[in-house]
């Protein structure tokens, strides 16, 4: 679900944090259209309201964990954890987690890639949602989603900032709801 269908339509938050997006032509390859957050992250006023947004979303809905994708799920979720008063949760990248983990192998267009999750990071029956900058196929969050549920947490939501127009549809990630502030930004053309 947009944020916009969701009592934030016309919101000029949301305006504001489109804005502070930069589209990328052509990065990393030819055709693609990289959503560069690292304008949103200099933008103070714009990052408050994206961090304010999530928090005013999950503030009373009792999450104990906010889980980051690695790495841009990074720069966000530990101020929403902050701001709900939830603690943070890393899901790494292969061999970056010492000690004894979860793994979860996923589906990219190009390939496979694996997340990791410390085996004692969550409880059983904690709350969680797991936060990223970006969904497209939903791949890397639906990794996620499983490796909090083999830790025995409850997944509440998915959440992202940017979200393709394809995803709009698809209001649910392997039966978690999806919430989404902005789609992608868009260029008159890609040369």
């Amino acid at each position: 679900m947009f944020a916009s269908e969701n009592g934030l339509k016309g919101d000029p938050r949301l305006q504001a944090i489109t804005k502070a997006i930069t589209v990328v032509p052509h990065f990393p390859k030819k055709g693609i259209m990289f959503q560069d957050i690292t304008t949103l992250l200099l933008d103070h006023k714009a990052f408050k309201d994206t961090i304010d947004i999530f928090v005013d979303r999950y503030r009373d809905m009792h999450i104990s964990v906010v889980a980051g994708i690695e790495a841009r799920g990074f720069l966000f979720g530990p101020s929403i954890a902050l701001g709900i008063g939830a603690k943070f949760v890393p899901l790494r990248k292969p061999r970056k987690l010492p000690g004894e983990v979860f793994s979860e192998k996923y589906s990219l267009e190009y390939g496979t890639d694996c997340l990791e999750l410390h085996v004692d990071a969550v409880q059983p029956g904690e709350r969680a949602i797991v936060i990223d900058d970006l969904v497209a196929t939903g791949g890397t969050l639906s990794a996620g989603v499983k490796l909090l549920e083999r830790a025995h947490a409850e997944v509440v939501e998915c959440a992202c900032v940017i979200g393709v127009p394809d995803v709009k549809g698809q209001c649910r990630l392997i039966g978690k709801p999806l919430y989404v502030l902005v789609e992608p930004r868009q260029v008159d053309k890609c040369f």
